[in-house]
């Protein structure tokens, strides 16, 4: 009789189960039977993934555990404070000390002022100062921009980028923004959009402020879309530049500079596996010094580095070596 009962269950469940799936029960699918369809039940049964979305990381390095200290430089792990290598065709992390540190990235910053100038303004678009591009303190990196110059974005980009000019960063920001506060907005949400989620922003130039700050990693993240521009790399593999822009009573300005990027300069020379395309260099008290930097090797395979706060100058540069030494 125990079998019986048991047997009777087990039809009973069955027939529920079928109904469950047929046309028949409340629960249904909600999307029509198609064998041939790439969106039809069928293909949710069968688990096809082919038009599945890739994970937001799915092209992104991540960083892994700390790196030992048998790569470190003469002046000691704490002569820095944060450091990474990323391979971007592995997309493996190669070196990974203190990728969440919050940090101040001092002109590091312009890599993103220059993404977002990118996105929202066209190369030829004339710039024009106001009196927030006009700054006076002796201790900045200025052009000494006065109310009422005009240059293009494309000359402002190199500007910014070459020559790191923090008055050329504000005009940046007021003519794609109309403010400085509208534009740091619209860097604070570029930065949430590319998982930059560890970073604040203030202002377009990196000047000293509290509540400016990044991540070693935030900054690869940063850096990784600024390359996708061909412009960006472009400009960011100059040693020098040279340029015109214009006074509001029309009178030429000549204006040339050479790169802040000590590879570049011939200052420093990297390992000999490393070939250096560019970067963008930061340098403030509290920031110390700092380095992103774009590499290739032999094979012209890419990969970024980052130095955050390093104890100078030589400090940075022989950490950077010290990381581009891991290149194949």
């Amino acid at each position: 009789m125990r079998c019986i009962n048991k047997r009777i269950s087990i039809i009973i469940a069955s027939i529920l189960l079928c109904v469950s799936f047929s046309g028949c029960g409340e629960t249904s699918y909600g999307v029509p039977f198609d064998k041939d369809s790439t969106k039809s039940a069928f293909r949710f049964e069968s688990q096809d993934v082919r038009e599945c979305a890739d994970p937001f990381a799915a092209n992104l390095c991540i960083p892994g555990p700390e790196s030992t200290s048998e790569n470190e430089i003469e002046f000691g792990p704490d002569s820095y404070a944060a450091a990474m290598l990323f391979d971007l065709k592995g997309k493996k992390t190669l070196y990974c000390k203190s990728p969440y540190e919050r940090l101040y990235p001092a002109s590091m910053t312009k890599v993103l002022t220059a993404i977002v100038a990118m996105e929202n303004c066209d190369m030829d678009q004339v710039l024009v100062a106001d009196e927030s591009c006009v700054l006076t303190e002796n201790d900045v990196q200025k052009i000494k921009l006065k109310a009422g110059d005009t240059m293009t974005l494309d000359q402002a980009l190199h500007i910014l980028l070459i020559y790191s000019a923090n008055d050329v960063a504000n005009l940046i920001a007021v003519n794609v923004a109309g403010s400085i506060e509208a534009f740091a907005d619209m860097m604070n949400e570029e930065a949430k959009t590319l998982g930059a989620t560890n970073s604040h922003f203030v202002n377009p130039s990196g000047l000293q402020d509290e509540d400016h700050y990044t991540t070693a990693y935030d900054m690869y993240l940063l850096f990784n879309k600024a390359i996708s521009y061909g412009k960006f790399i472009e400009i960011i593999s100059m040693s020098e530049y040279s340029t015109v822009y214009h006074r509001a009573s029309g009178e030429d300005i000549p204006f040339e500079c050479e790169t802040t990027n000590r590879y570049l300069k011939g200052q420093y020379s990297p390992p000999q596996a490393a070939n250096i395309i560019g970067g963008k260099t930061g340098s403030t008290i509290a920031a110390g010094t700092c380095l992103v930097l774009l590499s290739k090797d032999a094979s012209d395979n890419s990969y970024i580095s980052v130095v955050m706060k390093a104890d100078g100058v030589d400090v940075l540069y022989t950490k950077t070596n010290s990381l581009l030494e891991l290149l194949q």
